[in-house]
């Protein structure tokens, strides 16, 4: 009985079906995007019109423009402010939550399994419950109202721990570490000749996952900071009035607000996906 060889080209290549799923993911991603320009390129009675267009006006210059120049909003402090904060999250959750995953994942001391789970335990509560005392913590402090207060409480996260522990379990070979000890390594050099190596392609996910998460961060901003030192979702609050709310400029605004994350992607997207094929198929 003859069989037919069938080559790994055969099986992997992609049906019309594929190709239909890859189109209706790509418009339902890309819709939200639309939507917001559409509005924004219009003018206050736009998204109240029954008979909306569904092509964009000629406004969305102008709406931005409105919302740069209002004083209400202090866009460019505010912009400058979300980038030092997301930029100094980011990068000291990377650091400390791979040091942390380095030592849960390779490291063997007393209490590692207890303390492991304690810190996966937290991501259980509710970060609503910790807000008032952290509030009162930030105000002995005296750092109500300054972007300390943001940044101390989420230079590292139990989720980027978690991360990056079970990314080192699985890429990093417990052989390595133990030939970097023959060769006379200390634990921070082997940490920072094999560890980070193996670990790059998590470390490049968590900062990008960790600087979008604390550029989208609202509320806590909202309560600790005043309206002379915002955040950048802070300050395109202010564009709600009380009684009515411009949806053009509002939408406006979270394109500007959405304009630096797009320009990251583009720039790393690339690099971040061949460092996590990279990561899969290293054996």
């Amino acid at each position: 009985m003859a069989f037919k060889r069938t080559s790994m080209t055969d099986i992997s290549r992609p049906t019309w079906f594929t190709y239909l799923a890859l189109v209706v993911v790509l418009v339902a991603s890309l819709f939200p995007f639309y939507w917001s320009f559409l509005i924004g390129s219009g003018d206050s009675t736009t998204i109240r019109d029954p008979n909306m267009s569904w092509f964009p006006g000629g406004n969305f210059l102008e709406n931005a423009a409105t919302v740069i120049q209002n004083p209400a909003v202090n866009f460019w402090k505010a912009l400058g402010n979300s980038i030092i904060v997301s930029t100094t999250v980011a990068v000291s959750t990377v650091v400390l939550s791979t040091l942390a995953g380095f030592a849960f994942a390779k490291l063997r001391f007393k209490g590692s399994g207890g303390l492991f789970v304690a810190v996966i335990a937290t991501m259980a509560v509710p970060v609503q419950l910790g807000i008032v005392p952290l509030y009162i913590l930030m105000a002995q402090f005296g750092w109500t109202g300054s972007l300390g207060a943001v940044i101390l409480p989420a230079l590292v996260t139990a989720f980027g721990v978690f991360w990056m522990t079970q990314y080192l379990q699985q890429s990093l070979p417990t052989e390595l570490i133990e030939a970097a000890r023959v060769d006379g390594c200390n634990m921070i050099r082997t940490f920072w000749n094999v560890g980070v190596p193996a670990a790059r392609p998590a470390m490049a996910m968590l900062f990008l996952f960790t600087f979008v998460t604390a550029w989208n961060n609202f509320l806590w901003p909202l309560i600790v900071l005043d309206q002379s030192n915002p955040t950048l979702p802070v300050a395109l609050s202010m564009l709600q009035a009380n009684y009515f709310v411009d949806y053009s400029l509002v939408l406006a605004g979270v394109l500007l607000a959405t304009v630096p994350l797009l320009i990251m992607f583009i720039f790393t997207g690339r690099q971040l996906v061949s460092g996590i094929m990279a990561g899969a198929v290293k054996g």
